[in-house]
């Protein structure tokens, strides 16, 4: 009999994830995790990070060794942003870790240039692009498309970082010198006119079932973003955005949230920027006005696990991100007055010290209005940034 019990136990018992990274993102698995019963554990680069409460390790995760002794007390290993190097996963595999996203499906949101590849193989709409080694490449590409061109380190840029608008070749002399820095090679792409920004959420796990949120619409603030309607309200394209999304889930063996950022042309033509596999920041609104979550879904996708309900609950949803104003501001300070003056605003802040720019947390709104929900989430927003 009380064999019989221990095997039982055994059979119910939940899983471990280990997340890569102790950003914002992995401090919101953890409440989906809670929820679910599954245990999480967090790998930090340093000490007081934003999910410090299930941090179990502080590390260098391109150390190998380091990365194995995590891995030891996890089911599968998932990530919090995409800096592990491909090659430090591929010997986690190799030594039969359960990685989620793999490698081969990583490699094309750590490098910018083996994702246009993919996706020109994959017959899928992008800007037109080149990768460049030389001063003549760069200028060439510039007299074809210019007046002006859109140059992108492959490696290493996120939010505006590594993105450069330049007319001249000599706006990117530094980066050709040092472009053993950035893989070999730069990005050039043809600069886009676009009359909005979107991004398709979706998730996938290994057995293939795939689910897609609404399509929404992103607004940027010196190339972050800053705010997020749900769905998106002037765009008719959300049927080919989510085809696109799966296309490349399936194309690329994605496992886990990906976000695929995208340009809308005035012809209505939409375009692949960039592509975050991860959950996103264009996604945060769905904590609070989807049926399932981007956190928890990435959690049930990377277990394998039947995938949750991606419908809204409600007309419209606004996210809009808190960027820190100063050295001094965390916003704790201004609660009192914005939750007594916007009691239908969600807070949601990431414990981390205020720096100008920073993302420090976001705000939720939803409801039927959406020119009200933007005009309350702005005004909440300035009163916590206190001008």
């Amino acid at each position: 009999m009380a064999s019989a019990k221990l095997e039982l136990e055994k059979e119910v018992s939940m899983p471990v994830v280990g997340v890569i990274g102790a950003g914002q993102l992995a401090r919101m698995m953890q409440p989906a995790a809670i929820a679910l019963g599954i245990g999480i554990k967090v790998f930090g680069e340093a000490e007081g990070s934003s999910a410090h409460q299930a941090v179990t390790k502080v590390g260098d995760y391109n150390d190998f060794d380091q990365l194995v002794e995590f891995a030891k007390t996890v089911d599968v290993i998932t990530f919090d942003h995409e800096h592990v190097p491909t090659a430090v996963l591929e010997r986690l595999e190799a030594e039969g870790f359960s990685v989620r996203p793999g490698p081969n499906a990583l490699k094309h949101a750590q490098n910018k240039l083996t994702m246009r590849r993919k996706l020109t193989e994959l017959g899928l709409p992008q800007p037109i692009w080149k990768a460049a080694k030389t001063e003549a490449a760069v200028a060439g590409f510039l007299a074809e498309f210019g007046p002006k061109i859109v140059v992108k380190t492959p490696i290493g840029g996120y939010d505006g970082k590594g993105v450069r608008v330049i007319s001249t070749t000599a706006e990117v002399r530094d980066w050709l010198e040092g472009i053993s820095a950035f893989g070999g090679e730069l990005l050039l792409e043809q600069k886009v006119e676009f009359i909005g920004e979107l991004a398709q959420l979706s998730a996938r796990r290994p057995s293939g079932e795939f689910r897609a949120w609404p399509l929404v619409a992103t607004f940027q603030e010196a190339g972050v973003c800053s705010e997020v309607i749900a769905p998106a309200p002037a765009s008719s394209r959300h049927a080919e955005a989510e085809r696109i999304a799966q296309s490349i889930a399936e194309g690329l063996g994605v496992t886990g949230v990906m976000a695929v950022e995208l340009f809308e042309l005035e012809s209505g033509e939409i375009l692949v920027n960039e592509l975050a596999m991860r959950p996103h920041n264009s996604g945060h609104f769905s904590i609070d006005a989807s049926i399932t979550s981007q956190f928890e879904q990435h959690l049930r996708a990377v277990l394998d696990l039947p995938l949750g309900d991606t419908s809204s609950t409600s007309s419209h949803a606004v996210m809009i991100n808190l960027l820190g104003v100063d050295s001094e501001n965390d916003f704790l300070r201004h609660y009192p007055t914005a939750m007594a003056k916007y009691p239908q605003v969600k807070f949601h802040l990431y414990e981390k010290a205020p720096r100008q720019g920073r993302k420090m947390g976001h705000l939720t709104l939803q409801g039927q209005d959406l020119a009200e929900l933007l005009a309350a989430g702005r005004a909440c927003r300035e009163l916590l940034y206190n001008r």
